[in-house]
């Protein structure tokens, strides 16, 4: 499954969801590889863009966010191998800034934050970002006792042994002005011209050489063996702390230098300035003398330098709110666009794929690039207007891609002088490659604007959405089959056995005349082979809106299902009204649009899905193999009939599915969230900010025996 292209205020509710358990699987993948494993599957700039993509879809989606996201978690867990040492301070990261907007973004913020006037000036220190393994060395009465990598934040690996081997780190604390205890931290790296030196040596002993010197610097301090990483040439900068019995300074700048008078290296780059302008030109000069330094730096880190103003500022979620790393732009190469590539993900959306002559770019070879959709390759904007007008991207141009931090890179410009004479604008397919269906843009109701992605309308054949049109099927709210959930549909497509719905309830009668019978199945058995047969034939009847909403037509959820079945009442009739519509029929999509809470959106989905040929053949075979049950009759005269009612708590006497049905049946319309509108809560025991709130909008609330005193039952 790969990760949508979807702006995030376009996602709908269900593909948000899904997009956040894909990006918590990916990053705190990447982040294990990156802390625990010394080993990268991301780039810096990747895992950025998708921790960001994370953090605005968990902004726009609050209620959606996972007990394993990315944003709660800081490093790894530690790794079994190493005793563990728990940090008394947590070792946090740090939030990042793009641009020079980014920058003056947080400089506003901290001064709203502290209410301090705009024409008030702020210090901050601003010193580069090492790219190396983080280290938090304690000392008592001036000695070192223990070294601890930053691990998950809370608990890291104990390093101390390795840690004593590095020249840059004093075993005793030169002065007088050293408290009791100390916790200094900072950054262990490996130098370019030491890295150089390490993989020639390797080189000679026939040894693999290593990729890069943060990940060698990690490696070469987390071995269980001491005296190899005293054969590597690590170094380290101090420029933070943890515990300290007394702070000898009450600056940001003056703990540093005074790291240096105890013995520590600290960057001589580190500078204090107040305002933004500044800042920005401390990091341009830094950016200028990057390849020079000798070491990989990966931006610049601003930080307020006002101790009294840190503790004010405090901290938000994994990071302080009083620092920033300013990161570097993605570097950029020039190569050829051989060919322009579409592919279909599992909603149907037609991707086209950049493929290109390979380049290394930030050191990776780089062979394919994203081009989001037909708008972005034309060089026109979502909002319609030209962003690289005349630049339309062919086969065959020449182009500037970066690494912005995708899952593949970008383009980001065309060079049209070295474009092909006799060069043809690339044609956009409007039938599916997959299957062949026709694929359509929806129009915005609202604005009036086509969609930004191009759908194939062959949603029940096509082989790109089947996998995820069946596991749509068969959830617990279509058919709901036990033991048939979306591990099976994904394994029994691939392997063969069946493609699409109705191939479910062919199994059986397969199964019989196969050879391989379904016992004889890896994991199956003859007994979990008998269940699921029978789990399947006994859902061989089904309510019409369950009917409808298993289809997975887009804009077609359970609410919408639920309307439609009540309007049609059987599935003759309402088949025939789709057949109709899909033929398109003006009178069927003008009765449809004037359905109550169906709008043109869905109408016309439901018209496309309809004038499908295809999707018409998988619906009638599947009608053949199944039975399905005329919608509930909902009652229009009753205590309920039209109003907003809420369930919340622990229900005792029925399930809260069964409240939502019983509900519903009664003619009311059953909400999941309290509002002005809302006519009535039945709370349950453990009731609680939806109880407190209907309270204050003063709605209505009963318990659960009062609601079946209302409705007589």
């Amino acid at each position: 499954m790969t990760l949508s292209q979807t702006p995030v205020d376009d996602l709908a509710e269900g593909e948000a969801r899904a997009e956040l358990k894909m990006l918590a699987e990916k990053l705190n993948a990447a982040s294990k590889a990156y802390y625990g494993d010394d080993a990268p599957t991301l780039s810096d700039a990747e895992y950025d863009t998708l921790w960001q993509r994370n953090l605005a879809i968990e902004a726009r989606f609050p209620a959606l966010k996972r007990d394993d996201s990315p944003s709660n978690l800081i490093g790894s867990a530690p790794q079994e191998k190493f005793e563990k040492i728990t940090h008394a301070v947590p070792m946090l990261s740090l939030d990042n800034a793009f641009n020079d907007e980014d920058v003056a973004d947080f400089v506003a913020r901290i001064k709203r934050f502290l209410k301090i006037p705009e024409a008030e000036k702020v210090a901050f220190t601003a010193e580069p970002k090492i790219d190396g393994l983080s280290l938090s060395l304690r000392y008592e009465n001036g000695t070192l006792v223990s070294a601890a990598t930053r691990g998950d934040g809370a608990v890291g690996e104990n390093v101390t042994l390795n840690a004593r081997t590095i020249k840059d780190i004093p075993e005793i604390l030169v002065g007088n002005d050293i408290p009791e205890i100390v916790e200094v931290r900072g950054e262990v790296y490996l130098g370019h011209k030491d890295f150089a030196e390490l993989n020639a040596r390797m080189e000679v002993e026939g040894k693999p050489t290593y990729v890069n010197p943060r990940n060698t610097a990690a490696g070469s301090l987390r071995q269980l063996d001491s005296k190899i990483t005293a054969s590597r040439p690590l170094k380290f900068f101090a420029y933070a702390w943890g515990e300290m019995s007394t702070m000898p300074s009450n600056s940001q700048m003056g703990m540093v230098e005074i790291f240096g008078r105890w013995g520590f290296q600290i960057n001589p780059l580190m500078g204090l300035f107040d305002n933004v302008a500044d800042l920005v030109a401390h990091y341009r000069k830094i950016e200028e003398q990057r390849a020079d330094l000798g070491y990989d730096i990966d931006g610049v880190v601003y930080k307020v330098d006002d101790l009294v103003l840190q503790h004010r500022l405090g901290f938000v979620s994994r990071s302080p709110r009083w620092a920033i790393a300013h990161k570097f732009p993605a570097e950029t190469a020039i190569t050829k666009l051989l060919d322009i590539d579409i592919q279909v993900g599992r909603t149907g959306a037609l991707s086209p794929v950049a493929r290109l002559e390979p380049i290394t770019v930030g050191g990776v070879v780089v062979s394919n690039a994203t081009l989001h959709n037909e708008d972005y390759i034309k060089g026109i904007g979502s909002s319609g207007e030209p962003i690289r007008e005349g630049r339309d991207l062919r086969p065959n141009d020449t182009v500037t891609i970066y690494r912005a931090g995708d899952v593949i890179p970008k383009i980001l410009d065309v060079d049209i002088s070295k474009r092909p004479a006799g060069s043809q604008p690339f044609e956009f397919p409007t039938k599916c490659p997959a299957c062949g269906s026709h694929a359509v843009r929806e129009i915005n109701v609202k604005t009036g604007r086509e969609d930004s992605s191009r759908r194939c309308t062959g949603g029940l054949i096509c082989p790109a959405q089947a996998v995820e049109k069946l596991k749509h099927f068969v959830a617990r709210n279509a058919f709901d089959i036990d033991g048939f959930g979306e591990k099976q549909a994904e394994t029994f497509y691939n392997d063969g056995l069946i493609k699409t719905p109705a191939d479910i309830f062919l199994m059986r009668a397969r199964d019989e005349q196969s050879l391989k019978k379904l016992k004889d199945r890896e994991g199956m058995g003859t007994l979990s082979a008998k269940n699921l047969l029978d789990a399947i034939d006994a859902r061989r009847t089904i309510d019409l809106q369950r009917f409808i909403f298993a289809l997975g037509i887009r804009h077609v959820g359970e609410g919408n299902a639920k309307i439609l079945a009540r309007t049609y009442q059987n599935v003759d009739t309402f088949i025939n009204a789709m057949t109709q519509l899909g033929g398109g029929n003006s009178e069927v999509f003008a009765e449809l649009v004037n359905v109550d809470g169906i709008g043109e959106t869905a109408a016309h989905a439901l018209a496309e899905f309809f004038s499908e040929p295809h999707n018409m053949n998988v619906v009638n075979v599947l009608l053949d193999e199944i039975e399905v049950q005329p919608a509930e009759q909902v009652a229009n005269d009753t205590p309920v009939a039209g109003k907003t009612v809420v369930f919340t708590g622990a229900l005792e006497r029925m399930t809260r599915d069964e409240a939502k049905a019983m509900a519903e049946r009664l003619g009311a319309k059953v909400a999941g969230s309290v509002s002005k509108k809302t006519d009535l809560l039945v709370a349950g025991p453990g009731a609680g900010s939806k109880l407190k709130k209907a309270k204050d909008l003063g709605v209505e609330t009963t318990d659960e025996d009062g609601w079946f005193d209302l409705i007589g039952e």
